[in-house]
């Protein structure tokens, strides 16, 4: 498999540290979530992983319109991603995952076609695909 692109972030400090992108455009503080006993005074490991689930998959719906013959823009796409951190009963910790996606311009029928194949396309989805179930809802507006 062809690699198209490599991110390359830092960390230092976990849950409670610092992250720093190579090319120095993400350098954020790290915080433990206070749900979790933290401070919660910066963006945690699930949040970003959110954004960037659900940036990605806004791609990938818009990718998967164009292969099914729909034109979509990518402001007509909204992902809204939530993602929570659980104990996963083999003495580690797991993920949960919902995308709701809001989708302009089609019809819910179609809306739902392309939401379906975007899973098969995201990334983010085939990395995660065989230890986190994702609960996909699909709007229109």
């Amino acid at each position: 498999m062809k690699t198209l692109y490599t991110a390359s972030v830092i960390s230092i400090g976990g849950r409670n540290g610092a992250i720093k992108s190579d090319d120095g455009l993400l350098r954020t503080l790290i915080s433990q979530p206070k749900a979790m006993g933290g401070k919660g005074d910066a963006p945690n490991p699930e949040q970003l992983f959110a954004g960037g689930y659900a940036a990605c998959f806004g791609s990938a719906v818009v990718h998967a319109a164009k292969l099914s013959s729909y034109e979509l823009k990518d402001e007509d796409v909204q992902v809204d991603a939530k993602v929570g951190i659980c104990v996963n009963g083999v003495s580690g910790f797991g993920l949960t995952v919902a995308l709701e996606v809001t989708i302009a311009h089609l019809g819910l029928h179609a809306a739902e076609q392309i939401v379906e194949a975007a899973h098969g396309i995201c990334p983010y989805s085939n990395a995660i695909r065989t230890n986190t179930n994702v609960t996909l809802t699909v709007r229109i507006r």
